[in-house]
């Protein structure tokens, strides 16, 4: 029994090392990295439940283009912002792939609109944006929408009565919620609470994507945050039931309006269908909702933190606009300093420390590593927002980032708080950013904890706030 024993453990280790040997004949063809094993590729060097600090000292011992390994899959990540320019640029073309992982199809199985490729996402997408337009979509339409919402929002925080509160974010979802259903929900609505709750724990894909035949059995919260996919998915499917029992209208009100009578339409290689509609809107939330919620708590928290800055703000909206001004978009452009806050916070507060990975569809070059058809590429989102180069006070909140010398705002080439997808294809750009920015805008007006939480976004701690009429 012990020779026995002797002899398969002596074969799993041949196994193993004849695996390691491979791994290492593989990884020489890649930019440098943490040395990859068998089965858990690089994952020992990744520290899951910390910040950023795992890619910082990746990049700061092997450079801005490095490798890493998920199991034996490897990712080339792009440190800094003139790596993620360059690396995205050289051949734009080569690296347009939408990555298919293991989450991903989970949370889409190749629909919809953000991680689709082919026939599917040419179709929804140019499907989303012609329809977003027509109901207004970075127009006075959807901007009236947007100050809709903030009125409910002042009016509950005058309900409040100075008591805190934490259910703010909602009015972000209301905006989204009608657009697509052609109707909004009240802030007490408990299933409206229910959905906004499930956005919120949408899944961080990268434990997932390790060992993704383990991870779906073991029992954990990667497990419940894939089932709120599942829970929002079921409620869009509700409205679309809801609109289907309402029967067809002259002219459509919202998104599933418009996605019904399309799927009527006789379109050669149609991809319109149920499932692509559910998932589209799914991503519209994805884009115009949580995210935009979570940069709104950045921003609130911020405020707290830095009362002087808090106070600038107000005094310029009182000196420009004055106190019973229904605030546009286009008012921007009357305060600068304003406009350089909201920005300074998504740079400092920035919610994705990764972009959805890029697949390369060709052999190609990136940073002058011959890289073959299908490498993965990550570029990281975080340290351009982040880097010394670019950033004169990278690591302090300061509006002046945002300002010239006379106060004038001004943008910043390496301000990528919404995705790096504008270097590879200007139609793969966030669906959501003209949403997500006049919403920023228009809802916007001791210490505290800034410490970011790891998740599918990069989330403040828990925290009420008390709002006080001036």
């Amino acid at each position: 029994m012990l020779t026995i024993s002797i002899i398969l453990l002596s074969l799993v280790l041949s196994l193993l090392g004849v695996q390691f040997l491979k791994l290492q004949w593989k990884s020489c063809r890649f930019p440098p990295g943490p040395t990859p094993f068998p089965i858990i590729g690089s994952i020992w060097w990744i520290n899951f439940r910390a910040d950023h600090g795992s890619l910082k000292k990746l990049a700061k011992r092997y450079g801005n283009i490095s490798t890493l390994w998920l199991g034996h899959k490897p990712f080339v990540v792009l440190h800094g912002f003139q790596a993620v320019k360059d690396g995205l640029t050289t051949h734009s073309e080569d690296v347009s792939g939408r990555l298919q992982t293991t989450v991903f199809k989970r949370m889409a199985n190749g629909k919809g609109i953000l991680v689709s490729n082919g026939l599917i996402w040419k179709h929804q997408r140019r499907f989303g944006i012609g329809t977003l337009r027509k109901l207004g979509m970075g127009n006075k339409g959807m901007e009236c929408g947007i100050q809709t919402e903030a009125h409910y929002l002042v009016k509950f925080f005058r309900d409040t009565n100075g008591k805190s509160f934490t259910k703010f974010v909602h009015a972000v979802s209301n905006v989204i919620c009608a657009v697509v259903f052609g109707h909004r929900f009240s802030l007490e609505d408990e299933t409206f609470h229910q959905l906004i709750e499930h956005l919120c724990r949408m899944p961080a894909p990268q434990m997932c994507e390790v060992l993704p035949g383990v991870m779906n059995h073991i029992p954990g919260p990667h497990l419940k945050a894939l089932s709120c996919c599942d829970f929002v998915r079921s409620f869009i499917r509700k409205e679309i039931q809801s609109h289907r029992e309402r029967g067809t209208v002259d002219e459509p009100q919202d998104f599933i309006d418009f996605y019904l009578d399309q799927m009527t339409q006789n379109v050669p290689d149609s991809t319109y269908d149920e499932d692509n509609m559910v998932q589209s809107i799914f991503d519209l939330f994805l884009a115009g909702s949580e995210t935009t919620a979570t940069t709104l708590r950045w921003a609130l928290l911020y405020m707290v933190a830095y009362p002087d800055i808090q106070e600038k703000v107000q005094k310029e909206l009182d000196a420009a606009l004055g106190p019973s001004h229904l605030i546009c978009y286009e008012d921007r452009k009357k305060l600068p300093y304003t406009n350089a806050v909201i920005h300074e916070i998504m740079r400092y507060g920035n919610i994705v420390l990764i972009t959805i990975p890029r697949q390369a569809v060709k052999n190609t070059t990136v940073l002058g590593y011959q890289l073959p058809k299908g490498t993965l590429i990550i570029p990281n989102l975080d340290s351009a927002l982040f880097d010394p180069k670019y950033w004169e006070t990278p690591h302090q909140f300061n509006p002046g980032h945002f300002l010239d010398k006379d106060g004038n705002f001004v943008a910043r080439e390496a301000f990528l708080a919404f995705s790096a997808d504008k270097f590879i294809d200007s139609h793969r750009v966030c669906l959501g950013e003209v949403l997500a920015r006049m919403e920023l805008f228009i809802i916007f007006f001791k210490e505290v904890n800034t410490q970011i939480i790891f998740g599918s976004t990069m989330k403040p701690h828990p925290y009420k706030i008390c709002a006080v009429l001036r």
